[in-house]
């Protein structure tokens, strides 16, 4: 079940008390892996949420990735501290495309030391990248210790393709980590497409959309098999 994939995402500025309040209702019917939220909202989340099974993540260094490595390690120990059960950080993407390789390492590092046993998500923007600086990343990402490599904030100019989730789960595979895809994942087609093509995790507003959709497409499934 596609359920069991989605972090129902809602990380817009605009977003109020209130409409975090249904996304993770929303989450709790759906049964939804988790919910991302921002860290000011992560108190709430993990107040609604207790008693299931629905992780809390969070954000560090979100959008753009370029804080100090001491500020994300501290705003990822205090996700922690509120409640988060994960942390997802934005790679100093300019480090990345400079070939600054050890201090990209080692803002990973400090955020995954802050985080304790809280799984670290690192965002690489592969939409800002070629295809050597995806591949170098993965390979930072592992060495700072991270547990999964992330397409996409969804704030920039495109989310994840297909092909990029592919790349980087071949990548990962060799590394010993896990991917997530975020952005633009909008119906179930596309959602079943990027599992397939290796992403374990799916970072989408539209989750509620996607388990409706699966739904029908399993019931129309079931009609065929019934009349054949």
């Amino acid at each position: 079940m596609i359920e069991k994939h989605i972090e129902h995402t809602l990380l817009k500025p605009e977003a109020t008390t209130a409409d975090i309040i249904k996304l993770c209702m929303e989450a709790r019917n759906h049964n939804f892996l988790g919910v991302c939220v921002n860290p000011c909202f992560v108190p709430l989340a993990k107040h609604l949420l207790a008693g299931t099974e629905v992780k809390v993540v969070t954000v560090v260094g979100f959008p753009l990735g370029c804080d100090e490595p001491e500020v994300k390690a501290a705003a990822a120990q205090r996700a922690v501290q509120n409640g988060a059960d994960e942390v997802d950080m934005v790679i100093n993407i300019g480090a990345l495309k400079g070939r600054d390789n050890a201090f990209a390492v080692e803002d990973i590092r400090q955020v995954v030391e802050a985080a304790g046993s809280a799984p670290v998500k690192v965002i690489i923007e592969t939409c800002l990248l070629n295809e050597e600086e995806k591949i170098r990343a993965c390979g930072m990402i592992a060495k700072g210790g991270a547990a999964f490599v992330k397409t996409s904030t969804g704030f920039n100019k495109a989310g994840a393709t297909v092909e990029d989730v592919a790349l980087l789960s071949a990548e990962a595979q060799k590394l010993g980590l896990r991917v997530k895809a975020a952005g633009g994942i909008r119906d179930y087609a596309t959602a079943r497409a990027m599992l397939e093509a290796g992403a374990e995790r799916l970072g989408c507003s539209a989750g509620v959309k996607l388990a409706e959709e699966e739904r029908l497409e399993c019931g129309a499934a079931a009609a065929d098999e019934a009349q054949a």
